[in-house]
């Protein structure tokens, strides 16, 4: 079995190869890492054949939808998956055949209710089940403290003491443990009767994941996370920067509309001179009043650089091929000490 660990902060994700046939499996990958695994696979001279998520993650964005369109791989979950996009749902005990590797699933709800666990060889990858030195933790939607005990002290625990537990998340730096380690040693697992582990698990008073409502909104929807609207739309886009602006104003010969895209009040505090305004949230309902001519060329600028983006795309889909979005906002435009003029403007 050929085997690599991808880190991103504290999660991780593994890609498995058969060296026999070069197929693999990618477990539990990560939208920041997408380039990372591609090179990892083609480095190892593998073919990843399916995708996996262990569960719904919460705290961060899978890869799972986006390289499944790639690779046009199967998507793997289990059954109880709340996610459209999944084209393969597996029960317990049912098995993911990758070359001569067999990965069998382990249903183990608790941290979710879609939660399992794969085992391959001598490995179990755990998710967010079991952790080392910890848990996955049961406050979050769909978790349920009795589930996670059942599924731990009745499930994962009872696999042989030797065999190596490698979960989606570990923070200190450390590759694995074994199930014989985590018995001894885990103080989570020292709780052994059921209510006892119950009462420590809704006890734990931890902080909210930072992208909680993103993640959940994106893995188990299948749609898209702001970051990746942006990049979609900056990739159809192109920018003037700050100083040709500035130089353009300077000499008379801006031959070209400047639209301010925020909202009033910020406008009416400084704009760049002789900008036009033309809020984002009436950009579709005033664009044919407003902007009359779709061969004329137009600098969109909002405060951060973001929505002006997203303004600049959407108007080159509308048909203004000459729509260019500065590189920067009104925030970089101050900070830079350019010139700005308050009042209503155009």
């Amino acid at each position: 079995m050929r085997f690599d660990t991808v880190a991103t902060g504290g999660c991780r994700s593994y890609l498995i190869g058969c060296e026999a046939t070069c197929a693999a499996a990618l477990i539990d990958p990560e939208l920041s890492q997408v380039d990372r695994y591609m090179a990892l696979a083609a480095r190892n001279g593998l073919r990843i054949r399916y995708l996996v998520d262990t569960h719904t993650h919460a705290d961060h964005f899978s890869a799972t939808q986006q390289l499944a369109r790639q690779l046009n791989v199967p998507v793997v979950m289990h059954g109880s998956s709340p996610a459209p996009f999944v084209d393969l749902r597996l029960q317990s005990g049912e098995l993911l055949v990758v070359g001569n590797l067999r990965l069998q699933a382990m249903h183990t709800p608790g941290h979710t209710r879609d939660s399992m666990c794969l085992t391959v060889e001598d490995c179990v990858f755990t998710g967010d089940t079991l952790l080392i030195g910890g848990t996955g933790r049961t406050d979050l939607p769909s978790g349920d403290a009795g589930a996670l005990y059942e599924s731990l002290f009745d499930g994962v625990l009872r696999l042989d003491p030797s065999t190596k537990v490698f979960p989606a998340h570990e923070y200190k730096g450390r590759t694995h443990t074994t199930i014989g380690q985590e018995l001894a040693e885990n103080p989570r697992l020292q709780q052994r009767e059921r209510g006892a582990f119950i009462e420590m698990m809704q006890n734990l008073n931890l902080t909210m994941p930072t992208h909680l409502t993103e993640a959940l909104r994106t893995n188990m929807t299948g749609g898209k996370t702001v970051a990746q609207m942006l990049a979609e739309a900056a990739a159809i886009v192109p920018f003037m920067s700050l100083a040709e602006l500035k130089a353009c104003i300077e000499r008379e010969k801006c031959d070209f509309i400047v639209l301010d895209v925020r909202e009033r009040d910020a406008f009416e505090e400084g704009h760049i001179h002789g900008a036009r305004h033309l809020p984002r949230g009436q950009l579709e309902l005033r664009v044919n009043q407003e902007l009359t001519d779709p061969t004329q060329r137009i600098l969109v600028y909002c405060e951060f650089g973001r929505v002006s983006t997203l303004a600049t795309a959407t108007l080159r889909q509308m048909g203004f091929r000459g729509a260019v979005a500065l590189d920067g906002g009104m925030k970089a435009w101050r900070e830079a000490g350019y010139p700005m003029v308050a009042g209503k403007g155009v």
